[in-house]
């Protein structure tokens, strides 16, 4: 069972929604669609539940060209931001509906709706209304509705955005485990990198309408193809500062040099843009670490975490720092960061060198 994207695009008027995108989708993979608002994730998931007809190319399931097939006469289900239930059935009725609606046998639809129900946790609420649910147990009956399907295809648009922290957190450890075994092809939105690495599976990071890359999740973040990649899959984004290699020395902005062997061994002379993720910025200077004078320009306490907003000869960079720190906007602050946390990337922004610890991991 696969779900195949040759050459799709789409555009309305003027405006180009999706670029020319080729993808394939296996059977019991949970892909993440990973970009900021207005990237294109919710238009890519139309054109693969057909409620959109691509403008260009082919969409092909199990090797068959469904392009131009009715999204009632797939096997799809999708599940939006804004779950729906109806609120005059009982929980039971709610998930049981699709199946009513294609005319299924009344036994098959009891034991398919109490099975789902199961896998949902959601047994004990059976006879319940959604809205004598908390808001995870409503989305559970959301999700169990396209479960019970049997769908081939099932397409999370940001599902959990609503939600609370704990109820978030409970769901996101849980939906691998659904989609492991329904053995659907799950294909899941969401602008949160953190969401992204915690499900797992494939990723396909998107900005601007153009999927960037699309592999592993986890090699995805670790090896970010382009600078592109690297700042979507980045919360908050992803560093930049231009560096000249000459030599056996690496040169950044106007403050210090390093050796060329610290960061890519071989590279060639020439300019380049040196990224890191904010993550890896610190306020204790350490063996090998590069040292940057910066100026503090705002700071935002998070609780456990501190953001620190950095002017660094004009470049803006973010900073996250474990702990509350008593810092004041305006003040010179030191930051370090540890060379093998930096990538390279060529001027036109592919990647020419991973961060050594990636390559490591």
């Amino acid at each position: 069972m696969t779900l195949k994207l040759e050459g799709v695009s789409s555009v309305v008027g003027a405006t180009t929604h999706i670029h020319d995108t080729t993808l394939t989708l296996e059977k019991g993979t949970m892909n993440v669609l990973l970009g900021p608002t207005l990237s294109g994730k919710t238009s890519l998931m139309r054109l693969m539940a057909g409620l959109d007809a691509p403008t260009k190319g082919r969409i092909l399931w199990n090797g068959t060209d469904v392009t131009g097939q009715r999204v009632q006469d797939r096997r799809v289900a999708m599940v939006y931001q804004q779950f729906i239930n109806y609120p005059s059935m009982t929980v039971y009725d709610n998930i049981a509906s699709p199946l009513r609606l294609l005319g299924i046998d009344k036994a098959e639809i009891d034991t398919r709706v109490r099975d789902t129900a199961a896998l949902m946790k959601l047994t004990p609420m059976l006879e319940r209304k959604p809205l004598e649910l908390s808001g995870g147990q409503q989305q559970r009956c959301a999700l169990a509705r396209a479960l019970v399907k049997n769908a081939g295809l099932v397409l999370l648009d940001e599902p959990l955005a609503n939600l609370d922290y704990k109820l978030r957190e409970e769901l996101r450890a849980e939906i691998p485990k659904i989609f492991e075994e329904s053995g659907a092809i799950f294909v899941y939105a969401t602008t949160e990198p953190e969401e992204a690495l915690l499900l797992g599976g494939n990723c396909a990071t998107l900005w601007e309408g153009r999927v960037t890359q699309f592999g592993p999740t986890a090699t995805v973040y670790r090896n970010p193809n382009n600078a592109t990649t690297a700042r979507v899959f980045s919360d908050p984004p992803m560093n930049f500062l231009p560096v000249e290699k000459r030599g056996n020395r690496v040169t950044y902005g106007t403050a210090g040099e390093i050796s060329a062997d610290t960061l890519a061994p071989g590279l060639a002379d020439g300019r380049y843009i040196a990224g890191f993720r904010p993550n890896h910025l610190s306020l204790e200077p350490h063996a090998g670490a590069i040292a940057f004078d910066t100026a503090l320009t705002v700071t935002e306490i998070t609780g456990s975490e501190t953001f620190v907003h950095l002017d660094y000869h004009g470049a803006r960079w973010v900073g996250l720092i474990h702990g509350i720190r008593n810092l004041s906007p305006g003040q010179s602050l030191p930051v370090y960061l540890d060379a093998s946390r930096v990538y390279l990337f060529a001027e036109d922004g592919q990647l020419v060198a991973s961060a050594p610890y990636a390559e490591a991991a």
